[in-house]
């Protein structure tokens, strides 16, 4: 069976997967999309316990500040190196996570389901760009200051 490349290539963004293995899956499972995604996230999130001892000394600090400016957050978000600190990915995170801070505030955050997509939580976001980055990355200290409160 011949694998389309259009599909390996969502597999891979989705998934962070390289090329060969996600044409490897893919003959596995007869071209099954769902059966690939299935595995190679599967795969992603085993790569990700193995990272999660590995020291995260980069990083970045987000912001976001509400249209009505009476919320503000900020949010530390580590990685291991610079590189990745600056990678697009790295970076939607920290915002999305800011984003998340302002609107639901501070605890449990890790645990709270997203709120642009409550089939995930933010640990699962966390999780994907790990995944994809193939580096640790940590959520550090975050805060959410209210006008008033």
């Amino acid at each position: 069976m011949k694998i389309d490349a259009t599909l390996i290539k969502k597999l891979r963004e989705e998934t962070g997967a390289g090329v060969m293995r996600v044409k490897q899956v893919l003959d596995e499972v007869g071209g099954d999309e769902k059966k690939a995604l299935e595995i190679l996230k599967k795969e992603g999130f085993e790569k990700v316990a193995k990272r999660s001892e590995r020291e995260t000394e980069q990083g970045r600090i987000f912001t976001y500040n509400h249209h009505t400016g009476k919320v503000a957050s900020v949010v530390e978000l580590f990685s291991e190196t610079d590189f990745v600190s600056r990678n697009e990915l790295f970076e939607e995170l920290g915002k999305n996570i800011a984003l998340q801070v302002a609107s639901m505030g501070t605890e449990a955050i890790e645990d709270q389901d997203f709120i642009k997509d409550p089939s995930k939580k933010i640990v699962d976001l966390i999780k994907e760009v790990i995944a994809k980055t193939g580096e640790n990355i940590r959520l550090g200290r975050v805060l959410r200051v209210e006008l008033g409160k």
